[in-house]
C-alpha cells in the first residue's frame, strides 16, 4: 500500500466518516459555516491569563493551499473494513475524496498576533459541508498550540519590565510541534529563539552561547573553566557570552569571566556577558552586576535561564528591587542589563498546556439563505450563539479596549449608539452601553483564504512575524491594567448584541420544543 500522506487524511477518524455520510445523503456540497473559538483563558494552578494572544494561523494557511488527498492517503481508505469485513468507505466516496484539495472554502480570521477572548470566534470556515468538515482538526491542530504558546510568552514578556526574552526550549516541546512554539513565542513578544532551522527560515539569526559540557570537557582534558572561557572568547571574540555557573557562579565563574573579558578588550573587542542557569537568580544577578561593575564591565549583559516563567521573572524583579540597595548597587542598573532565557515553561505552557480551543456548525445553507444552527446543552456556557456574526472590539474615549461584541451579520455597530449588551452565554445578564461609553468600534474578523491560496498581502515569513508581534504590543498596550495582570486577572466583556440575544432565544425554543 502507498505511504499515508499527511494531506487530506491528516484528521480524525470521525470527520472522514461524517464527510461520507453527507456525500451518501448528497449533504457534502451544501454551503455551510463553522466557527473556532476557545472556552476559557489559560490557567496556570498558580497564575491566571486574562486573555489569548492567536497565533498559527499563517502556517495554517499555507497547509490548506497545499494540502491534497495522496494516492496513500485514498488506498488507505479502500483497504478499512468494517466490523462485518466489508469496505467501510465505498468508491464513490473514495472518488470523491480523492479530489479534495479545499479550493473552495473560504475563510475569515483574527490576524495572527492580535489579542483574543473566550467564546469569540477567531477563525470562521465557509463552503462545502464535506471539506468544511475535514478541515476541522488540522484547523483545530495547527492553530490551538501556537495561540498557547504565543500567550505564554505574551505575559513573560509583560512581566519582564522591557526586557529582552529570548525563547529556549526547543528541547522540551513536542517534537515539530516545537518549531510552530518557536514561531508563536516570537510573535508573542520574544525577541529571538535558539532554534536554529526555524529562526533562520524566519530571517531572524538564532540566538545561543555554549552549553555546561564545553566547560566539563575542559575540565576532563586538564584545562578547567578559564580555560573554557579563553577558547570561547577566541573563536567568538566579539560575540563571547559565558555561562558562569557549571563550578562556582561567584567564586569561580564570574572571576574567570571577568579575566577573560579583560584579555579580550586589550585585543579591541568587547565582551557581551554572562549566562546564569541555576541558583538564587536574582541574588547571583545583583552580585554578578556588583563584580562586573567594579571590574569595568558596567554595560555586560547577564542572562538569567533555567525553568523561567511569568511568575518566576515576577518574582526574580521583585528581589532585585529589595536586594540590589542592600548589597550597594542600584537595582535599575541590575534590571537594565537582564535577558531572559526562558525555555521548557515556555514550549510546554507549564501549568495548562492545551487550549480548549472547538470548531462548530452554527449556520447551514437553505435555498441561498442562512439557516441558523447551534448545539444545546444543559451548561449555558456551551449553548453556541447561532448564525452568520460579526466579530466587533469597542473601544472608549481613552482607547482601551472596553469589550467585545458578536453581532448579527446585518448589523453595524456606529459610536454614538446605545447599545443593550448580553452576556455571550447566561440570558439573565444584561447591561446597557451607551453611546457616551464607547467611541470606536474595529471588525475583526478578515478575510485570509480564498480559491485555494492565502488573501493577505505578507509572503514573507520575517515580515509575517514582525507584523504579528507588532499587533500583539498594540492590543496588550490597549488592554485594561486589570485584564493584563498575572494573578487573578478582571474578566474581559465578551458580549451579544440584543438582536443576537434574540435570535438565539428562537433557536433554543425551536431546538427544545417537542416535535
Amino acid at each position: 500500500m502507498p505511504a499515508v500522506g499527511r494531506g487530506v487524511l491528516r484528521t480524525d477518524a470521525y470527520q472522514v466518516t461524517m464527510a461520507q455520510l453527507y456525500f451518501r445523503l448528497g449533504l457534502h456540497e451544501r454551503r455551510a459555516r463553522f466557527e473556532h473559538f476557545y472556552r476559557s483563558n489559560p490557567d496556570y494552578g498558580e497564575h491566571q491569563a486574562g486573555y489569548c494572544v492567536t497565533a498559527g494561523l499563517g502556517p495554517f494557511l499555507d497547509w490548506a493551499s497545499e494540502a491534497r488527498a495522496t494516492e496513500g492517503d485514498v488506498a488507505a481508505l479502500r483497504a478499512h473494513r468494517g466490523r462485518a469485513g466489508d469496505p467501510l468507505f465505498d468508491d464513490a466516496f473514495c472518488d470523491w475524496f480523492a479530489d479534495v484539495d479545499f479550493g473552495g472554502l473560504s475563510i475569515s480570521a483574527v490576524p495572527e498576533g492580535r489579542v483574543v477572548h473566550p467564546n469569540a470566534p477567531i477563525t470562521v470556515v465557509e463552503g462545502s459541508l464535506g471539506e468544511a468538515q475535514l478541515i476541522e482538526t488540522p484547523l483545530l491542530n495547527l492553530l490551538n498550540f501556537p495561540t498557547l504558546i504565543a500567550t505564554k510568552a505574551s505575559r513573560v514578556v509583560d512581566v519582564a519590565h522591557g526586557r529582552p526574552v529570548l525563547e529556549f526550549g526547543m528541547r522540551r516541546g513536542p517534537a515539530s510541534g516545537a518549531d510552530d512554539g518557536s514561531r508563536a513565542a516570537l510573535i508573542g513578544g520574544a525577541v529571538g529563539t535558539s532554534n536554529a532551522a526555524e529562526g533562520y527560515r524566519l530571517g531572524m539569526p538564532p540566538s545561543g552561547t555554549h552549553a555546561h559540557s564545553m566547560v566539563q570537557l575542559f575540565m576532563a582534558l586538564g584545562d578547567g573553566e578559564r580555560g573554557a572561557f579563553e577558547a570561547y572568547a577566541d573563536v567568538y571574540p566579539d560575540d563571547c557570552l559565558l555561562l558562569v555557573d557549571t563550578v562556582d557562579t561567584l567564586e569561580s565563574g564570574i572571576p574567570n569571566a571577568i579575566a577573560v573579558f579583560e584579555q579580550l578588550r586589550k585585543r579591541g573587542h568587547e565582551p557581551v556577558g554572562v549566562r546564569l542557569d541555576s541558583g538564587d537568580l536574582a541574588y547571583l544577578a545583583v552580585q554578578s552586576a556588583k563584580r562586573l561593575d567594579a571590574a569595568g564591565f558596567p554595560d555586560a549583559t547577564i542572562v538569567l535561564s533555567s525553568d523561567l516563567d511569568e511568575l518566576r521573572i515576577w518574582q526574580i524583579l521583585q528581589q532585585i528591587a529589595d536586594e540590589a540597595p542592600r548589597s550597594g548597587i542600584d537595582a535599575d542598573g541590575v534590571v537594565g542589563r537582564l535577558v531572559f532565557g526562558v525555555g521548557s515553561r515556555l514550549a510546554s505552557s507549564h501549568g495548562d498546556p492545551s487550549l480548549d480551543g472547538v470548531y462548530k456548525l452554527v449556520a447551514v445553507d437553505d435555498d441561498g439563505d442562512w439557516l441558523p444552527a447551534m448545539k444545546l446543552s444543559d451548561n449555558p456556557a456551551k449553548l453556541l450563539n447561532p448564525g452568520p456574526k460579526r466579530l466587533w472590539r469597542l473601544y472608549d474615549a481613552e482607547g482601551t479596549a472596553t469589550a467585545d461584541v458578536l453581532s448579527t451579520a446585518e448589523e453595524e455597530l456606529r459610536p454614538g449608539d446605545d447599545l443593550v449588551l448580553h452576556h455571550h452565554a447566561r440570558n439573565d445578564l444584561v447591561r446597557s452601553l451607551p453611546g457616551t461609553r464607547w467611541s470606536r468600534a474595529e471588525e475583526l474578523l478578515l478575510p485570509v483564504f480564498s480559491d485555494g491560496r492565502p488573501t493577505g498581502p505578507v509572503d514573507d515569513p520575517y515580515v509575517s512575524v514582525q507584523a504579528a508581534r507588532a499587533w500583539r504590543d498594540h492590543d496588550v498596550a490597549l488592554l485594561d491594567p486589570g485584564v493584563r495582570r498575572i494573578v487573578n486577572p478582571h474578566v474581559y466583556h465578551v458580549s451579544i448584541t440584543d438582536a443576537l440575544a434574540r435570535l438565539k432565544a428562537e433557536q433554543i425554543e425551536r431546538f427544545r420544543r417537542p416535535d
